[in-house]
């Protein structure tokens, strides 16, 4: 009996290899995804970590991303290589030019640092989005296509635009309260499977319903 898409597998369908499980095709370490989240891209999903730019071991920033999240094509996360110095009288990088400028190589406490990107759980990207560095996107969050995230957006809102706004909230406080604390994405695949038709049910009196 099937009980859902191998965890370990590259492409979750084979009859659609635009998607494709992102903890499965990463090789850097300061990258960490969670079970059955994919990438969307007909271009290549496999190359998910080129959409992570500026991400430099040095900085020692990650990329956390958690479980059952669904990220359309043309995402881009920025991370913290990508901030300059902004104390000094110019940004420009001097020393990544090489040639002696690297005299002026600044120390690690004088660039901006926001700390680690982190996106939460069933949470969905919509496309062609930006997510700047430090930013902290909580559980069931939507983001609508192309906005630019450089800000945090709290769990089960919708939020879209340039910069980023809340829309509005999915759901009332009380149920937003009982989806985090049911934490049905950490449920075993049996647990999944039985209650695959009220996770994915209009009917939100039974999901109330669920201990």
């Amino acid at each position: 009996m099937n009980l859902g898409p191998n965890p370990a597998s590259v492409h979750p369908n084979e009859a659609i290899p635009s998607l494709c499980f992102i903890r499965n095709v990463i090789t850097r370490p300061t990258i960490i995804v969670g079970d059955y989240t994919y990438y969307d891209d007909p271009d290549g999903s496999e190359r998910f970590e080129e959409h992570v730019t500026h991400h430099y071991d040095f900085l020692g920033d990650k990329l956390i991303i958690g479980k059952f999240c669904a990220i359309a094509k043309g995402i881009e996360f920025v991370m913290n290589g990508a901030n300059h110095r902004m104390g000094s009288a110019t940004t420009y990088p001097f020393n990544i030019m090489g040639h002696g400028w690297e005299k002026a190589t600044p120390k690690l406490e004088d660039l901006p640092f926001k700390g680690d990107t982190v996106i939460g759980n069933d949470v969905w990207i919509g496309q062609d989005v930006t997510v700047l560095p430090g930013v902290h996107i909580g559980d069931g969050a939507i983001i609508a296509a192309r906005s630019v995230v450089s800000r945090d957006i709290p769990a089960y809102h919708i939020a879209g635009g340039n910069p980023i706004r809340i829309l509005r909230k999915r759901f009332d406080d009380e149920l937003i309260e009982h989806l985090l604390a049911l934490r049905w994405w950490d449920w075993p695949p049996q647990k999944i499977f039985d209650h695959l038709d009220i996770l994915c049910s209009g009917d939100l009196t039974r999901i109330r319903a669920i201990s």
